[in-house]
């Protein structure tokens, strides 16, 4: 019967395993605890094809547990009813490995009805997430668990797994004559997916077409076709998402037009026009600020345009905007002023408004007050000196002028036309 070759180059031993080697290596933590045979509950998080499953399934075997599966996406409670039922019995003498993938998908309760069950040893728990666990997991499962890390492979650990299914895939379709290029486009495409990397080889051979001496030919425009868009793992809900996002942020505010064009193109091509152009329009306000102020009104521009054309024009006036963005002078004193403020307001410290400053709703009714409001426009240079903070907070600063060109000149306007009484 013929195996599909994602499961014929399933590692068998640690040894084997791609990447991983932060807690897999000769001296990793995990390593060294699978060897020790007392397997704690652990909850293995990172992206697809990664190995979480993979090494699930070598723990079980060195250490000759019981191991059984569950999906969280398709598992009910009863499910789980029927796996605790088989404690204790002469199926389960060791007690059960229990390996929950996507375990964000398991409600409050059913997260909670393996408690017990996990608590007292019966069931191992090894649950996977492609999901951060401290946002998905709950803090009981949590608290009985150690979380480990599974990180994207490299591409030098992906052209090693490529390597490795090309020499199985010519064992089974036969030889062939591969160009130059292909193993390494394969290997940089599927972004870290030892699985996504594997079976695009084995439909290469499949799909491949036959010389005249019978040897298959292997084409670089094949690979392309096979791995277009297969490469970003992006789920609008999801990690991916909000680490494309705050990449695109913090390229923006770190000045670097070519990093911020990559992300935004990482968005654009999952179709998240939304997501990138709220972002953008935030960096306006938060990392350009005062700097370069008509940024705000330029990129506003560039939005409504991208949203009237739609994908992939948009791409053009999204694109201009994040050079403008990536390339102005930068300024943060809006988001630390008004951060201080909302932490004076959040505190309490409010305090009643200044008689000068309130509305005159009650003036005419018989309860007025001497209101005392100078009106700034009535006096030279537009200003007078004038009391508009709480009394409680009389003196407070909450902005202070940025370095930049724009802010320093506001600044030594403000000081000449204050000094010159």
């Amino acid at each position: 019967m013929y195996q599909p070759l994602a499961d014929r180059i399933r590692p068998t031993t640690l040894d084997e395993v791609f990447g991983q080697k932060h807690i897999l290596g000769e001296n990793g933590l995990l390593r060294r605890i699978v060897k020790s045979g007392k397997i704690p509950n652990m909850i293995f998080y990172g992206p697809s094809g990664s190995g979480k499953t993979t090494v699930a399934n070598i723990i079980a075997r060195e250490t000759d547990r019981e191991l059984r599966r569950l999906n969280a996406t398709s598992a009910s409670l009863q499910d789980i009813k029927d796996l605790i039922a088989d404690l204790d019995t002469f199926l389960t003498p060791n007690g059960i490995l229990l390996y929950l993938d996507e375990i964000q998908y398991f409600n409050k309760r059913q997260q909670q009805s393996l408690l017990e069950f996990i608590e007292n040893g019966k069931i191992t728990l090894i649950a996977s997430t492609t999901e951060n666990p401290y946002f998905y997991i709950y803090n009981a499962v949590l608290s009985r668990s150690t979380v480990f890390e599974f990180k994207e492979l490299t591409f030098e650990d992906m052209l090693e797994a490529v390597r490795r299914a090309e020499k199985l895939a010519r064992e089974t379709f036969g030889e062939a004559e591969i160009e130059d290029g292909v193993l390494e486009h394969v290997a940089s495409s599927s972004s870290g997916d030892v699985r996504k990397a594997v079976n695009s080889i084995e439909l290469l051979f499949t799909a491949a077409v036959k010389t005249e001496d019978g040897m298959l030919h292997i084409s670089l425009e094949d690979a392309e076709l096979v791995s277009q868009k297969s490469a970003m793992h992006h789920d609008r809900d999801g990690d991916g998402h909000y680490d494309a996002v705050s990449a695109l942020m913090k390229s923006l505010r770190g000045s670097d037009p070519d990093a911020a064009l990559h992300y935004l193109a990482r968005l654009l091509a999952a179709g998240d026009l939304a997501g990138a152009c709220r972002r953008i329009l935030c960096s306006a306000s938060e990392d350009i600020g005062l700097a370069y102020p008509q940024a705000v009104s330029i990129v506003k521009s560039c939005v409504d345009s991208a949203l009237q054309l739609g994908l992939p024009e948009a791409q053009l006036p999204l694109a201009e905007a994040v050079i403008l963005l990536a390339t102005a002078p930068k300024s943060n004193s809006v988001v630390e002023a008004i951060n201080a403020a909302m932490a004076d307001v959040r505190a309490g410290k409010v305090g009643p408004v200044p008689r000068e400053l309130q509305n005159v709703h009650a003036d005419g009714t018989g309860f007025e007050r001497e209101q005392g409001y100078k009106y700034p426009h009535d006096f030279p240079n537009h200003w007078v000196k004038q009391q508009y903070l709480p009394d409680n907070l009389a003196g407070t600063v909450y902005y202070r002028f940025g370095d930049n060109k724009n802010e320093q000149a506001y600044a030594a306007y403000w000081e000449k036309i204050k000094n010159s009484l």
